[in-house]
């Protein structure tokens, strides 16, 4: 039965409104995915209404028509403010919007990746913040939808059971590559790996029956996003093997 949703989340940032502003509309591969918005003609992404466009203080888009047979309306609006005189941000995210069924599922979801996008903003406007990004998201094959299967994940990256956020690691990536990293973000549903050029984000959507995913941020002057796909999926697969 179709029922509304709201998300909101609050948080202050190192980094100036403008900055924010350019992570949100024109950096968005630097932290979740390319996307494109056309403040002149209200145009945003996935077919979306911008209501609001105000740079660098509001952005409101809004999809009537969200392509997936559980939802019906997906709204984002982003409310920036200036604090310490303009050298940090506060900001307010809020997703609302219908979901048509299995709400509890597809809320719990939402809610969770949410958080986690959010988080990786901060990382993205903290540590690379402006700097050109070559993007890669890839998922993982049947198998990965399994109970255990991001706890295979976590094992694969060699992070043991008590390697805690934070921590410093050496994880195992393609072809036995060892990844020098900070464990940014660690929970039963999602992995963050910051190394010094890269953001490498695992999704444990296993959760919510689907496969595990992985999205590379790679900031390095030489990044391929097409050669991190491959060798990402080819570790992935393997995990699964």
């Amino acid at each position: 039965m179709p029922e509304e949703f709201e998300i909101a989340y609050e948080f202050e940032v190192d980094a100036t409104p403008e900055e924010v502003w350019a992570a949100l509309t024109d950096g968005t591969g630097g932290w979740l995915w390319p996307m494109e918005f056309d403040g002149e003609n209200r145009v945003g992404p996935f077919g979306s209404t911008l209501t609001a466009f105000d740079p660098p203080h509001r952005l409101t888009a809004r999809t009537e028509d969200v392509g997936f047979p559980t939802q019906s309306l997906n709204q984002i609006d982003e409310t920036v403010e200036p604090r310490d005189n303009g050298r940090r941000a506060w900001v307010r995210y809020v997703h609302s919007g219908i979901f048509t069924d299995d709400w509890d599922n597809q809320y719990d979801g939402a809610r969770r990746h949410n958080a986690f996008y959010l988080h990786t903003l901060r990382e993205y406007l903290t540590h690379f913040a402006g700097r050109p990004v070559a993007f890669a998201t890839l998922h993982g094959p049947g198998a990965s939808t399994a109970a255990d299967a991001f706890t295979a994940v976590g094992r694969a990256l060699g992070l043991g059971d008590d390697t805690a956020e934070g921590a410093r690691v050496r994880a195992r990536g393609p072809e036995g590559q060892l990844l020098d990293a900070v464990l940014d973000f660690r929970s039963p549903y999602f992995v963050g790996l910051r190394t010094g050029s890269a953001l490498v984000r695992f999704f444990g959507r296993n959760h919510w029956g689907a496969p595990v995913g992985i999205s590379v941020h790679d900031f390095a002057p030489d990044a391929d996003a097409k050669a991190n796909e491959l060798a990402w999926q080819g570790w992935l697969d393997g995990v699964f093997a």
